[in-house]
């Protein structure tokens, strides 16, 4: 059988197509490549380069392959654009994610797993946060992902199609084999961006909001690498195979780290300082997310292997190196 991942030719996707092909899979990609890079997929993946919106292009695609699972990664996420562009993230999250749902319908699909994010809980009552927490997101991104979970909800009850929704909290970091990293030049990834300062591609690395309820007064986040966070799909891959219930899962460590605290950790690994500037709140930022990730390790049996900040920063670093030796 054939899996279907969409957008897997961007940050995330790219790492779990890489997972995929080590344990034997057939991989089809669908992607844009507006975001992606076809130089991040393996030579055997077949790459078709579409709109995952396109219903025509998917029910050619369903038919051609015996697609046994869809994992659905493509997407728009940058929060301060999702305030001011909303529609673009209904059309290109909500919508095309109907339009795929409603394909993997038709054709059969019995299996599905999502790319959802920890931005659906809004500002959260509590920390950490359990999957039972209130969805209350505060962006049009988190609303635009929510409304997806809900969709596969009701079309998994109407329909039968098995659903693991993956609540990602902050990825980062990139593949300890140097194969694929974050490519986008515009990426707002705390830290990428300050990666991208400390070895001087940038000009200075902005904080945005000092005055929040935390410790420090920057925002807490719960980093998890990439890596690990591609084995929690094959582990949700492998969940539903063996006839495992739909579920929504948080993907996190459940350790939180402030702003200040990561450019600590980067100027530590870099082993030199680079210029940063204080300026306001942006919208839709809340002032903790940090994950509760007792589900997802109780369900799937994940383990993280990459569990801390130094290495994640070291192999962010390292990407940033290799792409402007590519340049």
């Amino acid at each position: 059988m054939t899996i279907l991942v969409t957008g897997g030719a961007g940050y995330i996707g790219s790492h779990l197509v890489l997972d995929l092909c080590e344990r034997g899979e057939t991989v089809w990609v669908l992607d844009d490549l507006s975001t992606g890079r076809r130089a991040l997929l393996p030579p055997q993946v077949r790459l078709i380069e579409g709109d995952v919106g396109d219903a025509a292009l998917l029910a050619r695609v369903f038919e051609e392959a015996a697609i046994d699972t869809v994992l659905h990664f493509a997407g728009s996420i940058i929060v301060p654009e999702s305030h001011a562009d909303p529609l673009k993230y209904y059309r290109n999250n909500t919508a095309a994610s109907r339009t795929l749902i409603e394909a993997c319908v038709a054709a059969g699909i019995r299996r599905f797993i999502f790319s959802s994010t920890a931005a659906v809980y809004g500002n959260p009552a509590e920390v950490p946060i359990s999957e039972a927490a209130a969805q209350q997101p505060i962006s049009p991104y988190g609303a635009s992902k929510m409304m997806t979970e809900l969709m596969l909800r009701d079309v998994g009850a109407a329909h039968g199609l098995a659903s693991i929704c993956l609540r990602y909290f902050n990825v980062a970091g990139a593949d300890p084999k140097g194969r694929s990293g974050q490519c986008s030049p515009q990426a707002t990834h705390l830290i990428k961006v300050a990666a991208q300062a400390a070895l001087g591609l940038r000009p200075r690395l902005e904080i945005f909001g000092t005055d929040y309820p935390t410790p420090d007064g920057t925002c807490v986040r719960d980093y998890i690498h990439v890596t690990d966070l591609a084995r929690a799909h094959a582990l949700a891959l492998d969940h539903l195979r063996d006839g495992g219930e739909s579920a929504v899962l948080n993907c996190g460590y459940g350790t939180g780290f402030s702003v200040r605290e990561v450019i600590q950790a980067v100027r530590r690994v870099h082993g030199a300082s680079f210029d940063v500037v204080e300026s306001p709140r942006r919208p839709g930022d809340p002032a903790q997310l940090v994950a509760d990730p007792a589900e997802i390790r109780a369900r799937l049996g994940w383990r993280p292997d990459l569990d801390d900040l130094d290495t994640i920063v070291a192999q962010a670093l390292d990407w940033e190196r290799r792409l402007g030796e590519a340049a």
